[in-house]
């Protein structure tokens, strides 16, 4: 597991944007892995809504999200970003990052440990 960092949460409105930053928190550079972005509303399961690899820098999307979010990643700088756009209501959650494997992410974003850091709060009001 790589130490990551989670920052650009915050509140906004309906059909507003957020951009969301992840950076590793170790030696490890997140460059070298493939990155997820995650999130968990209040009494429900943590879900997966993006990747990006670290290969060819193909993305992929939750179809919640298809559309109004993007993932991408400044290898200079070692981070990845989520920018959303459009926010919906129904929107909010703990929004976390992780390096994984794409082909994987979603299954991972089920998974419980100590590895998940302490996100950032998306907050969407009506």
């Amino acid at each position: 597991q790589v130490p990551v960092v989670e920052s650009g949460g915050g509140l906004v409105q309906s059909g507003g944007s957020l951009r969301l930053s992840c950076a590793s928190a170790s030696e490890f550079t997140l460059d070298l892995y493939d990155v997820g972005w995650f999130r968990q509303a209040p009494g429900k399961e943590r879900e997966g809504v993006s990747c990006i690899s670290r290969s060819d820098g193909s993305t992929d999307y939750s179809d919640s999200v298809k559309g109004r979010f993007i993932i991408s990643r400044d290898n200079t700088k070692k981070t990845v970003y989520l920018q959303m756009n459009s926010l919906k209501p129904e929107d909010p959650a703990v929004y976390y990052c992780a390096a994984v494997y794409c082909v994987s992410y979603q299954a991972y974003g089920l998974t419980n440990h100590d590895g998940w850091g302490q996100g950032t709060q998306v907050t969407v009001s009506s």
